[in-house]
């Protein structure tokens, strides 16, 4: 008898995956609280590997998994897992985008409401006492521009959920093609900068776009005016985003990611800057859940066993 390819899941994943292997002929060891050092003492005797975050896939650990055929990210960020090197040594190298873009799409969408309409900062005033109308005016997203700055599964699932706001919504993207042009039309970067006024950012975090979005990039956006980012912190200059909210260069900026997550972890310059951020009454910051549900949980799972299956 052939034995059971054995996968390493090294994080906590949904319980559903357990069964999909199972029933597809695999042997999933579940081990969501194995730290690196375990893992590299063990992943030589394992077919694949499953991770989410806490896990960096890099040289090191891809060498000791001298038996792998596979690393799957339950996720849609590749950031931690070095896929050249993968590549390189035959072993393929997967993620699970289709099973959080809709979570993602939604709270882009929440974001984008609560700061055009004040929701929040209206609220806070309620609780103090202060019932102010005219100061909580809002704006219509109806006929604004909507620039989508990277057209993967995340900004076309964005996209596709800004129907029926009869807003206009254009996307670039400087390596996707995307076939059904339906709900968005691709613009070159110069269109972009020219006729965007809200943009959300649906990059990966590389060498190259990483601090991509500084000030003076950010600048070269003539109308805009509401900036989301639910990609990567890293992409993104702080410095050069509070310059822009405290000039009136932009009217809100939303952020469900920061350039470093581990707030204990902050020196005196990075708590000024999160400080500055969340003082202003223009930006909202979400702790990296726009992707992260009830039901993406589960779905990113289903995805991962999937792929893995078809993997064979």
């Amino acid at each position: 008898m052939t034995a059971k390819k054995r996968i390493l899941i090294a994080d906590d994943m949904h319980e559903c995956i357990l069964p999909l292997l199972k029933e597809a002929g695999y042997d999933p060891v579940y081990l969501p609280v194995i730290d690196r050092v375990g893992i590299l003492e063990i992943i030589e005797g394992f077919y694949g590997l499953v991770i989410r975050s806490k896990t960096s896939v890099n040289k090191e650990l891809i060498d000791a998994g001298k038996n792998l055929a596979f690393v799957a990210r339950a996720g849609a960020g590749m950031d931690k897992v070095d896929e050249d090197y993968l590549v390189s040594k035959g072993i393929a190298a997967i993620n699970a985008p289709e099973g959080n873009r809709d979570a993602l799409g939604e709270h882009v969408l929440g974001l984008l409401l609560s700061l055009l309409h004040k929701i929040p900062s209206a609220f806070e005033e309620i609780k103090k006492g202060i019932w102010d109308r005219e100061n909580n005016r809002g704006i219509e997203l109806k006929d604004k521009v909507v620039g989508i700055y990277g057209m993967g599964n995340m900004g076309m699932c964005f996209a596709k959920k800004l129907q029926g706001f009869d807003c206009k919504v254009i996307g670039y993207d400087k390596y996707k093609d995307v076939l059904d042009e339906t709900f968005i039309t691709r613009v070159d970067l110069e269109e972009l900068f020219e006729k965007t006024e809200i943009l959300s950012i649906h990059i990966p975090l590389n060498t190259e776009t990483n601090q991509l979005f500084k000030e003076s990039y950010l600048r070269k956006f003539k109308n805009l005016k509401v900036l989301i980012n639910t990609a990567r912190g890293e992409v993104l200059d702080t410095v050069g985003l509070i310059n822009l909210l405290q000039d009136g260069s932009l009217y809100a900026a939303g952020l469900d990611v920061l350039a470093n997550e581990k707030l204990e972890s902050y020196s005196n310059e990075e708590v000024a800057l999160l400080n500055t951020l969340t003082y202003l009454p223009n930006v909202l910051i979400t702790p990296h859940v726009a992707g992260w549900t009830f039901e993406s949980y589960q779905k990113i799972s289903e995805v991962v066993a999937s792929k893995i299956i078809e993997l064979g």
